[in-house]
């Protein structure tokens, strides 16, 4: 079991910046896989990126690449999301996720956070 914590969210101007932080509580957070998912008003929740345990892999959906970026420390139990260039488009409730490791590092999650909320402005 682990719990996830986000933080971060918050309201921004397009072409504005944030930086989501999801903190762990177990101490074999090194073990997980992380994602990054998220959910707008009216639609299904979709994956946005997701990191490796090790950080050395990484996995973002079309839509994102270029603008935001995963990254993990191991060492404080927390995988980031840093979102650049952001557009209306963008607004949603982010989650982060956990789960043991597979080979790709799309599909089913286990262990869910709350959720934040991020809310771009035009």
């Amino acid at each position: 079991q682990v719990q996830l914590v986000e933080s971060g969210g918050g309201l921004v101007q397009v072409g504005g910046s944030l930086r989501l932080s999801c903190a762990a509580s177990s101490d074999t957070f090194g073990s997980y896989d992380m994602g990054w998912f998220r959910q707008a008003p009216g639609k299904e929740r979709e994956i946005v990126a997701a990191i490796s345990r090790s950080g050395r892999t990484t996995y973002y959906t079309d839509s994102v690449k270029g603008r935001f970026t995963v990254s993990r420390d191991n060492a404080k139990n927390t995988v980031y999301l840093q979102m650049n260039s952001l557009k209306p488009e963008d607004t949603a409730v982010y989650y982060c996720a956990a789960r043991s490791p597979k080979v790709t590092l799309r599909g089913r999650y286990d262990y869910w956070g709350q959720g934040t909320q991020v809310t771009v402005s035009s």
